[in-house]
């Protein structure tokens, strides 16, 4: 019974349409008052969720993400990769995807890579002769990789929900493998959905052009050096090196691109304040929400369920993948990470399933939920900015989502692919 009511009132909640934030924070005190738990417990719990000194990388990383978005860097990553790929049939989706690929080391979010790559490269991939809607699949799901490749402040996320048992230093490092991985399985349809229709080839760069365009986008590549190579080498945590990369981001968006005004600061400041402001009060209440699951001891009766099932950790893995691409398709990331780590880390713990293989299972799981209707946060973005309608996106997705779920196979059964390069520190 209290499953029920607990998760029912959840699910009610987010049925009426309330935000999930909010849902979590009611459902935390209905189950409260369920079991009679003072309430000064569940407040506290909210206050406790929000007061760890790693939860400051994030704003650190959305922030940097936002400078460089609106700076001018989306432009020259572009650039850059016409200078590789520009050339070949179908070059301008694949300079799209590329052009995420760098992009993501930067921003973090699919959202900030949709509408920064997808604004520039939507309008040139049609002016080409490429069909909106695809140039629009080809930027939604490229997208995707910047969930993956550090600096993910998913990975915070995930590490805070598994109880800060696992590094962020290794969930980062783990992220780039399965995050190439993603984008090259996206190269393989573009260059065969493209040789099979005719899309137009792009214009090789002038040689002459080359040394600047890779020097422009050097400055903001160095973001991704400062991340890593900060974290690796223990000059930095994983919080100093965001807060060094944002003010790394800011020197050079204002002193050496210009291509950004200080009267454009405030507003932009504004929109992280608010993005970050949602996160928070998303992580506090789910934190008090799993608190309340932890009483009524639901990890431990799902633990039993799904072993009862199987415990073939491969079958386990199989039921993970489908029961998280359903939920990602209702529901964010971060509430999903927030809400569904706790209960699965007891389970992949008796299966011998590592925890930082089974995070980059489970953001890559819900990375590909968030372009699947009806809630797909970067779906609505993309489709407004390449100026189409969800349903003609999604008739022609189907190709996409085969190219993303062979890759979400790899990354769940081949755990080398997540676990080689943090098992080289």
């Amino acid at each position: 019974m209290d499953i029920l009511v607990l998760l029912g009132s959840f699910t009610l909640l987010c049925a009426l349409g309330l935000p999930v934030a909010y849902a979590l924070g009611l459902s935390a005190i209905i189950g409260a008052l369920w079991i009679d738990l003072p309430l000064e417990a569940i407040m506290l719990k909210i206050s406790d969720g929000t007061d760890d000194f790693s939860l400051l990388a994030i704003p650190f990383f959305v922030l940097a993400g936002g400078i460089m978005a609106e700076g001018g860097m989306a432009n020259r990553l572009i650039n850059l990769a016409k200078v590789f790929v520009g050339f070949i049939r179908g070059g301008l989706a694949l300079v799209n995807i590329l052009a995420s690929t760098l992009f993501g080391c930067i921003s973090g979010s699919s959202v900030a890579d949709t509408s920064a790559i997808g604004s520039v490269m939507i309008p040139q991939m049609v002016k080409a002769g490429f069909p909106r809607v695809f140039a629009t699949n080809v930027t939604i799901c490229g997208s995707v990789q910047a969930l993956l490749i550090p600096p993910s402040h998913n990975a915070v996320i995930y590490s805070l929900a598994a109880g800060g048992t696992v590094s962020v230093a290794h969930l980062f490092l783990a992220g780039i493998l399965p995050g190439l991985l993603f984008g090259l399985c996206l190269i393989g349809l573009v260059l065969w959905t493209s040789h099979k229709r005719g899309y137009p080839k792009g214009e090789p760069v002038a040689l002459k052009d080359i040394p600047k365009i890779v020097t422009d986008a050097l400055w903001g590549l160095v973001t991704i050096v400062i991340i890593m190579g900060g974290i690796l080498s223990g000059v930095f945590t994983p919080t100093e090196s965001a807060a060094v990369a944002c003010v790394y981001a800011f020197l050079v968006t204002f002193l050496v691109y210009r291509d950004y005004h200080w009267s454009e600061l405030p507003r932009m400041v504004h929109r992280v304040v608010k993005t970050v402001s949602m996160v928070m009060m998303l992580i506090g209440f789910s934190v008090a929400f799993g608190y309340m699951m932890t009483l009524m001891q639901i990890p431990a009766k799902i633990t039993y369920f799904f072993l009862n099932i199987s415990d073939n950790k491969y079958a386990f893995l199989f039921m993970v993948n489908i029961l998280l691409l359903v939920l990602g398709t209702f529901m964010d990331l971060a509430p999903m990470l927030l809400i569904c780590t706790p209960i699965f880390m007891p389970i992949i713990a008796k299966l011998g399933i590592h925890p930082v293989h089974f995070g980059m299972v489970m953001i890559l799981n819900l990375g590909i939920g968030l372009i699947t209707p009806p809630v797909g946060p970067t779906l609505f973005v993309g489709c407004a900015v390449g100026k189409v309608t969800m349903e003609q996106v999604s008739k022609e997705l189907w190709p996409f989502y085969g190219a993303m779920c062979m890759a979400l196979l790899l990354v769940t059964y081949v755990p080398a692919l997540s676990l080689w390069l943090p098992g080289l520190l």
